[in-house]
């Protein structure tokens, strides 16, 4: 199927007008016909002419729209180099499009909350909960040789997948604890006690009310999450794939892959991002944690809401019953999303690892399955979800992660340092007969430089739970 004469032209015009310098968002219609539409139009035909054109047009495409970041994987430095349209690092487009709001059990958003401070509005579950909204996008992850490629745009770009619009919750989560249902609140009535939900803490230093719920496992975490409306598999706990999307949303904007990179609010010469999110609540002394409250969280929900949309920490004083000279630790938020990683580790849900034993009884391997489909969320098996790679077998730094054509932030490789390459720690085991294994991402209070975004922790089933492991709220739409 060729073009008609009229479609030529039309092509023509637009690359003569990118081949001039201007960029796509900038180009007037051509002949009538927008220039974006007629380039989806050409992405929906056949033809041997129609695929030539588009060859043609593809670099002023990736050119223009599309901004990313690319790495070598022999590098140990974390830093990556900026890629694409460097204009789209400054202005951040996607990034841009992360919002908090309230969201209804129904998925509809009540209310955008006030991008630059939250805390004069309505939080506490009555309104809806509250969330940040992850924008729908377009990426692509790339591998060449040693080299990897993070892409992002607004666009349909070919070659690129599509990541749908979703919600994440602005809190790690905390239960009502009268119906047993996940939230994300700042609310300190006692039926939204935290932690191990200790009422004999209440009113004092260790207090548990307006702090996230713990003690529990990633399988109560998904069914409390569901029960916000039952008819659907919308509402669930955190997953793993929207700790991917943050992690590489994080490392194209300040072109790290250092989550702990100290926070600079500064803009650097060239106008980009540059630091991190800082240590984030990761420099507590194990022991004294344990005394002061046996590990339960501590941080009330909404610490950082003065922020609004904004990232940045906070700073929060522990009591002196933890130590009586005086402790702070920086609580960080990245886009409205508080604590992404340190305080308690999140269980994340829509990955299920089988770790086999080592031969002569097992494979030797520790094979990574996901989904990003709720459907297929299950703690015993691991139908409908892809294998993606292998997981490191070893405890250390990670060096490499799976990344593939999805991006996958699972450690393969370990052998780094906390300041080189990932700069998070990864915990694993392997046991004497075939298991399904869970995986838990961020760290804990005690974590120091081992925590991040990329830290992650396998080496337990989903059942399982501890003062120290809680999960976050989010909403898939269907």
């Amino acid at each position: 199927m060729a073009f008609t004469s009229e479609e030529e032209s039309k092509i023509r015009a637009i690359i003569e007008a990118f081949e001039n310098g201007k960029r796509l968002t900038d180009l007037p219609d051509v002949e009538g016909t927008n220039p974006f539409e007629l380039i989806c139009e050409v992405l929906d035909t056949d033809g041997e002419s129609k695929k030539a054109a588009l060859a043609s047009l593809l670099p002023y495409l990736e050119e223009q729209c599309m901004y990313g970041i690319e790495y070598d994987a022999t590098v140990s430095s974390p830093d990556v180099t900026r890629i694409g349209n460097m204009a789209l690092h400054k202005s951040l487009p996607i990034h841009n499009r992360m919002k908090g709001c309230l969201l209804s059990d129904d998925g509809k958003v009540n209310e955008y909350l006030n991008p630059q401070d939250w805390t004069g509005q309505t939080r506490d579950g009555s309104r809806g909960q509250v969330m940040v909204e992850l924008p729908m996008y377009y990426r692509k992850f790339e591998t060449e040789g040693n080299k990897r490629r993070v892409k992002l745009s607004e666009y349909p770009l070919p070659g690129y997948h599509q990541v749908k619009k979703k919600y994440v919750s602005a809190y790690e989560a905390t239960v009502k604890r009268s119906t047993t249902t996940l939230c994300s609140v700042v609310n300190t009535d006692a039926d939204y006690r935290g932690g191990n939900n200790n009422a004999e803490w209440d009113g004092t230093y260790r207090t548990l009310t307006g702090r996230p719920a713990t003690q529990i496992s990633r399988t109560n975490f998904r069914n409390y999450a569901r029960k916000r409306k039952s008819s659907t598999k919308e509402w669930n706990c955190m997953t793993y794939d929207i700790q991917k999307d943050i992690y590489w949303l994080f490392v194209v904007e300040f072109a790290t892959r250092n989550s702990q990179k100290a926070f600079n609010a500064a803009l650097t010469a060239e106008g980009y991002k540059q630091g991190g999110l800082g240590d984030g609540v990761t420099t507590l002394d194990g022991g004294k944690w344990n005394t002061f409250n046996g590990y339960n969280p501590f941080i009330p929900c909404g610490h950082t809401d003065e922020l609004g949309n904004g990232t940045g920490e906070v700073e929060f004083s522990m009591p002196t019953e933890y130590d009586s000279n005086i402790k702070t630790v920086k609580v960080p938020r990245y886009r409205g999303i508080e604590n992404p990683f340190g305080h308690i580790w999140q269980w994340t849900d829509g990955i299920n690892v089988r770790i086999s034993p080592n031969s002569p009884t097992g494979d030797g391997l520790s094979k990574v399955f996901v989904t990003d489909n709720p459907e297929y969320f299950n703690d015993s098996n691991y139908n409908n979800m892809q294998h993606v790679g292998n997981e490191a077998r070893t405890e250390s730094y990670v060096k490499e992660v799976i990344f593939g054509e999805g991006g996958e932030i699972m450690p393969s490789v370990v052998g780094g340092g906390s300041t080189t390459y990932f700069c998070d720690y990864h915990y694993t085991n392997i046991p004497t007969s075939e298991q399904l294994r869970g995986v838990l991402f961020g760290g804990g209070a005690n974590d120091g430089a081992s925590a991040g975004l990329v830290f992650a922790a396998s080496g337990g089933a989903p059942s399982g739970t501890s003062a120290a492991f809680g999960s976050r709220l989010c909403f898939i739409p269907a």
